[in-house]
């Protein structure tokens, strides 16, 4: 299963908006681990390997 890079979020702002508000009034270890829990819930719903591996691959910055 390839990476999909173009735009694929339906409403995309409304999303942000969701996702910004559930951070709201939490400290930032608390968020940290919002966004981790978040990463495996998202990576167990993929659940291709191949294209894990290929979103961490992008994802990681690079020097």
């Amino acid at each position: 299963m390839p990476l999909i890079r173009t735009p694929n979020v339906p409403d995309p702002d409304g999303f942000y908006e969701e996702l910004i508000n559930a951070q709201r009034e939490l400290t930032d270890e608390q968020v940290e681990l919002m966004n981790a829990k978040l990463i495996l819930v998202l990576a167990n719903q993929v659940g291709d390997r191949a294209t894990l591996s290929e979103a961490l691959s992008l994802a990681r910055p690079r020097s």
